[in-house]
């Protein structure tokens, strides 16, 4: 009888080690039933140059009049204002990469991180394609953390300021947010 107790206890342990996901109660997670839309207005300050740029070449394009095959990392600040020296909300931190060959385009993975209110710890991820010669570009939002837990939306970037020379962009990003 020990035997057959032991036998059925090591057969319950091998089915039971193939089970890798589960069912959950949503509550456990802090997921209500309705949803929240969250519209979020800032701007992306992004320096190339000078003393303490806020994004750095990688990888040198192949093409030098559309950036493609350029790689560039960024923790550029998010403000609440044009101005870069407003208000710092948060950090777009990522990559942006020239993706495209016969016009100015870029891949965009970044996290929008805020560090203020009640958003402060809170993620916003963002991944898509950047026609940075458009003049409103829309890039979907396919998560999120902390209050953006489980966010999808999509966001609408803007250039306000580019300087070439000083190697400066300021961006408005609208951000449109379903979360719980």
């Amino acid at each position: 009888m020990t035997k057959l107790i032991i036998l059925i206890l090591l057969l319950a342990d091998l089915v039971s080690a193939g089970d890798f996901a589960r069912t959950m109660n949503q509550k456990n997670l802090g997921i209500s039933k309705k949803e929240k839309l969250t519209h979020l207005r800032f701007y992306w300050q992004d320096s190339i140059k000078g003393p303490n740029p806020s994004a750095v070449l990688i990888l040198q394009p192949v093409s030098n009049s559309t950036a493609f095959g350029s790689v560039s990392m960024m923790d550029d600040p998010l403000t609440l204002d044009v101005s870069r020296n407003s208000t710092v909300v948060g950090h777009a931190q990522g990559i942006y990469a020239g993706a495209a060959q016969g016009e100015v385009g870029y891949l965009m993975v970044m996290n929008f991180a805020f560090k203020t209110g009640k958003y402060n710890g809170s993620t916003i991820a963002v991944l898509g394609r950047n026609m940075a010669t458009s003049k409103v570009r829309e890039m979907p939002v396919v998560g999120g953390s902390g209050v953006f837990r489980f966010a999808r939306g999509y966001v609408e970037a803007k250039t306000k300021l580019y300087d070439f020379k000083a190697g400066d962009a300021t961006v408005e990003y609208n951000c449109y947010v379903l979360h719980y």
